[in-house]
């Protein structure tokens, strides 16, 4: 994010993005191949692991920085 973007900017390029991806899924078989980032073939299936993986990640990061904030840890009332 940059300083002059707001929530509204974020989740509509979030969107954007979110339909260009559902548009490739729908088109591509999941064992056609395509080039990584990092230069290698990859299969849509190994990408779309790869997408689960990280978003489960970065989800557990947000998890962190929200009981940093709030003290509460896990997923039931203390």
């Amino acid at each position: 994010m940059e300083p002059h973007e707001s929530t509204d900017d974020v989740l509509a390029f979030y969107a954007r993005a979110r339909a260009a991806a559902d548009q490739v899924i729908a088109e591509v078989e999941i064992e056609d191949l395509g080039t990584a980032w990092f230069g290698e073939q990859v299969s849509m299936r190994w990408a779309l692991i790869h997408m689960i993986e990280e978003t489960a990640r970065h989800t557990g990061h947000l998890d962190i920085l929200r009981e940093l904030l709030d003290g509460r840890t896990g997923d039931h009332e203390e």
